[in-house]
Parts: C-alpha cells; structure tokens; sequence
C-alpha cells in the first residue's frame, strides 16, 4: 500500500470525523498506492473527478506509450508495460461510484469498462499471432533490446554492440535461404498469409534499427567505428529477407496489381470485437440478418426491373443504370449538384439541422489512379469528399468500368451518405459534442448513420424513378454482402477471389470494383467487423428511430439532432440514452434489434 497509504487508513480506523472527511472528498483527483487482491501486484491508482476526465487522460497517455514503444507489440517489455497500463486504468475506474453517476457519466463508464476488457484481449490476440510467426523472425529480440536499450537510455558499448549485428545478420541470412511455400528438405515451410503477417514485422524492426543507428551515428566515434559497417550488412540482409517474403505472399508474381492476401482473424476474436461494439449477436446470426436484407433488396430490384420493361430481370435493369453516365470532366459538377439536391430534400422534410458552416465548409477532390485501387467510389476525407473517375493514364476497360461504377445513379446515393446528411455532417457534429468519446468511435455508428439515412430516404421517396431506386438498391445490396462476405473470410469460409466473384456476380459490381472493395475489406487499415457496421448499425439506428419517431416520443429532427451529439459510440449506448435505459456497472449487451 505504500507509507501514505498506511497513514491514511490509520487515520481512518482512529477518527470516525476524519473517515467521513475523506470519504467526502472521494471526488478530489490525487494519486494513491491501493493494493490489488491478496497475491497480486500493487497497482498505482489515480482518482479522476469525472469518467470523461479518466478517458482522456487514458487516451493521452495511451498515445504516449504507443510514440514510445511503437503501434506494433513485438517485445515481452511491451506487453508489459502494456498490461501494467490497463490494469492500472481499470483500478481508476473501479474506484468511481458508478451508483452516483448520472445517465451520460454511466455511459461514459461502461465504454470505459468495455473498451479495456478488450484491449487486454486484444493484447492476448496479438501475442498468439505473433507467436504463430516466432520461426520467420526469431531474430526480433536483437533488434527490439537496441531500439529499445537506446530509447530507455541504457549503455552502449561499441563492440558489443557490433558482434551482435552480425549474429542478427547471420540469423536473418540463414532464414533467407530456409524458407519456402512447400515443405522440402532444409526448407521452412510456411503459407502466404504467414508470410504477409512477417512482412509486417520485419518492416517495424527496420524502422527501429534505423531509429537506432540514426541516434548514435555521427556522434558517437566509438559507436561508428564498431557498427557502421554491420548494420549496413544488416539493413541490407532485412531488405532482401522482407522482399523474400513479399515474394512468397505474391507467389512470386511481379508487377501489376498485388494478389489478395488477408490474414483472418477467426471465431475467437471475432467474438471479442462483437463484445467491445456492444451487440448480443453471434458471427452466425448477423449473417444470418445480412442474407435477409440481401433478399429483401433483391425483391425490391427485380420489382424496379419490371417498372423499367425487363421483367424480374435486376441484372438487366442494372446494366442499363451502369450506361447512363456523364462524360469525362463533368463528374465533379454531377457531385455538387446532388449534394445541393439533397440538403434541399432534408430541409423540405424537416429531418435534421444543418448548421450553416457545415454545408458551407466541403469541397472536391479527385481521386488518383492508384487510390482507386482500394477506392473505386466516392469516398469523404475529411472536408473533402473524393470523387473516383477514370484518368488519363488508366486502360480502356478501366476507364470503362469506372465511368459505369460511378454512373449517375450510383452516385445520386453515394453523395448523401459521405456528405449531408452523412459523414460530413457527422463529423461535423461529432468536432463540437461529446469529443471525450471520440477513443471509442465504431463503424456501427459512423457507418450505421450514414445507412440509416439511406434507408430513411429510400422510405421518403428520395429516389424519383427506378433506375435512382436501382441506385440505391445497388449500394444497400452491396452492404448486406459486406456482411456475408467479410464474416466468412475471418471464419475461414470464403478466399478472397471468392469474395470478388460474389460482389461480381451477386451484386453486380465491376469486377475491378470488386477487387479495389476486397482488397480493402482483407487490409489492416480496417476493423475487422468494419463492414459489418454499415447495415447492422444502420438496421440499430432503424430500429430505433422506429422506436422514438414511430411512437411520437421524438420528431425525426430532434432524433438525429441528439444522435449526432452523443459521439461515434456503440448504438446500444444511444438506445441507452436517448430511452434513458436502466444501466448497471455489470452491464452487458442485450438489445434483439
């Protein structure tokens, strides 16, 4: 407990006046030591005068150690500095009076709770990964205890320091010439995906040797005249092993577009992630939702068909939507256009405020050749939405298929949905309210919103004839396969060409639009459950609309006035507040949306 620690509950069992006193000022924010469960470590606990206070100083100092020792775990110091870290967060937490919080506090407080249970499993996860990969670079140590000796200020002596590079170089040498796709004799056999996760390793570790070396280099003399010429054998040995590598992920093809490659998270984590977004349903049943809304969409296309001459033929009717585009250089004023209609349709219905600044403040921005390779659509920066359409450097049949991906149909329903009433004025939003939440920001809400809005205009007679109904079907369509799609992957369920064949064939998407959409979906950049957001979170937000605008309890402005106010948090969290919810500090998922 530590000597203060002691005085005060000395001071407390002796004086009932004093016991009270301190009792009062729990709200106070001061560091004391408090002693863990009987066996474990002590934990340093600090008292913060509210949960908003607490996650920002969680969010500012998990910043902190992730400039120190890096995004990526890889050392065993790491991991537990790490875990020291949360469990110390945890104890702050643990130490506020849930029962006397109010509504908006406890909220606060079980996305603080949920957010730190899955870090420490995220933690767990990371570790199993890396350790599936332990053969690829058993030479990590090496480098992590110089980047690391260098950044805590421990000693360095020259030659020392020198015959340890080249036992590293040697490693990574013989590691070079061992491994292979196929097991044989001498070889170390492994798989693409692994490949691909020890690619990533390596490319950390290079940036850490070159943190190193560039610390010491040049003001050391004993330092450059030991070390110089190793780490350059090394840094070279690293090149040519983490290239080895992007070849066996590639299967040895060179130049054109990289092959799909994902590394599957599988059932377990999966869970975990379902867990911190806060929703009761299991991988198996929002595939199961996403296959109804899909069938619901398809009925809805093939109804659109009919009104447009082709039967019950939607892949017809969507080819014929696909051909109807504006020239080259006109896409940016087809943009502006529909996003001026579109503020104009809210304001009619009285739907949502949009402040003046927001509809003020955005502007175009063309997307490049090599962004449309994982950006085939329109897509928001941040201010700047990002219009995809074909360049001059681009093949005729990419041309082609980007001219027809981003038709005028198509992007009649894109624009609102990264614009107003969608990101951009979430954003908005979300910079002037509630921005201590901003750390648990989800796809569920950030995504769900901009859903919502797209079913909601679907239902408000938005689009004006079949092709634009067809336009938004096809997107609406197109995030019920999200779903399906990116669940079966991280289940071990479907490849990545099996992904693209479904968008193509199921969905009616380009097939380089598909590939562009797969490549993102199997990335790092991306949560796994990110394309899961868009439809279950907007079906979250439906279902709630449904429950506070359909019964009168709130009009469709006041809704989404106070959504947009509460923060990019877990749905179940608005339903909590805005139903004023009973909350618990045990609390867990329960909502059957």
């Amino acid at each position: 407990m530590g000597l203060f620690g002691g005085v005060l509950e000395t001071m407390k069992r002796f004086s009932p006046l004093f016991a009270a006193v301190l009792g009062l000022a729990g709200a106070l924010s001061w560091t004391i030591l408090g002693k863990a469960q009987e066996g474990e470590a002590e934990v340093e606990v600090e008292r913060f005068d509210s949960v908003a206070e607490l996650i920002e100083r969680y969010e500012t100092d998990r910043n902190e150690l992730a400039r120190f020792y890096g995004d990526r775990v890889l050392s065993q110091s790491h991991v537990e500095r790490l875990e020291k870290f949360y469990d110390e967060s945890t104890a702050s937490l643990e130490r506020i009076a849930f029962d006397d919080l109010s509504q908006a506090a406890r909220v606060d407080y079980l996305l603080m709770r949920h957010r730190l249970e899955y870090r420490k499993k995220s933690l767990a996860t990371d570790q199993r990964k890396l350790a599936e990969i332990e053969e690829l670079v058993g030479f990590k140590n090496g480098v992590l205890e110089l980047y690391e000796g260098y950044r805590q200020r421990g000693p360095m002596e020259g030659r020392p320091t020198a015959e340890k590079l080249a036992q590293i170089q040697k490693a990574v040498s013989t590691l070079e010439g061992r491994i292979a796709l196929k097991a044989s004799e001498g070889k170390l056999a492994t798989t693409a995906v692994l490949a691909l996760r020890a690619q990533k390793v390596v490319g950390e570790l290079q940036r850490q040797l070159d943190g190193w070396y560039g610390f010491y280099a040049g003001f050391d003399p004993q330092f450059s005249w030991w070390v110089k010429q190793p780490y350059g054998e090394l840094k070279e040995e690293l090149g040519a092993y983490r290239k080895k590598l992007g070849e066996l992920v590639t299967g040895g093809k060179k130049g054109g577009e990289a092959p799909l490659i994902g590394d599957p998270i599988g059932a377990a984590a999966l869970a975990d992630d379902l867990a911190v977004e806060m929703l009761s349903y299991s991988p198996v049943e929002l595939l199961a939702i996403g296959e109804r809304e899909f069938a619901w969409c398809r009925a809805e296309m093939e109804k659109a068909a009919a009104e447009m001459g082709f039967g019950n033929d939607w892949s017809k009717a969507l080819e014929k939507v696909k051909e109807d585009f504006v020239p080259p250089g006109e896409q940016d004023d087809l943009a502006a256009e529909i996003a001026k209609d579109a503020i104009q349709f809210l304001e009619e219905k009285d739907l949502v405020t949009v402040p003046e600044l927001c509809a003020e403040t955005w502007y175009l921005k063309m997307l490049g050749k090599k962004q449309q390779e994982t950006l085939p659509y329109a897509v928001y920066f941040g201010q700047a939405i990002g219009i995809a359409y074909p360049t001059d450097e681009m093949s005729v049949e990419k041309k082609l298929m980007s001219l027809r991906g981003n038709n005028r149909h198509f992007t009649r329903a894109v624009i609102p949905h990264e614009l107003i009433p969608g990101h951009h004025l979430q954003k908005f939003m979300a910079a002037r309210y509630s921005t201590h939440r901003k750390m648990f920001s989800t796809p569920f809400y950030v995504e769900g919103w901009a859903l919502h809005w797209e079913m909601l205009l679907y239902d408000l007679n938005y689009p004006r004839t079949p092709e634009e109904r067809i336009g938004m079907l096809f997107w609406r369509s197109h995030r019920c396969a999200r779903i399906i799609v990116s669940l079966k992957f991280h289940l071990g369920e479907m490849t990545p060409e099996e992904m693209v064949a479904f968008l193509v064939d199921e969905i009616g998407l380009e097939e380089s639009g598909a590939r562009s959409e797969v490549r993102r979906y199997i990335g790092d950049s991306y949560s796994p459950l990110y394309q899961c957001g868009y439809m279950i979170g907007g079906l979250q937000l439906r279902a709630l609309y449904k429950k506070t605008v359909g019964e009168g309890t709130m009009s469709p402005r006041e809704f989404h006035d106070a959504v947009l106010r509460l923060g990019p948090v877990p749905i179940e969290m608005v339903r909590a507040t805005l139903l004023e919810t009973p909350l618990t500090r045990d609390f867990r998922a329960s909502w059957d949306f």
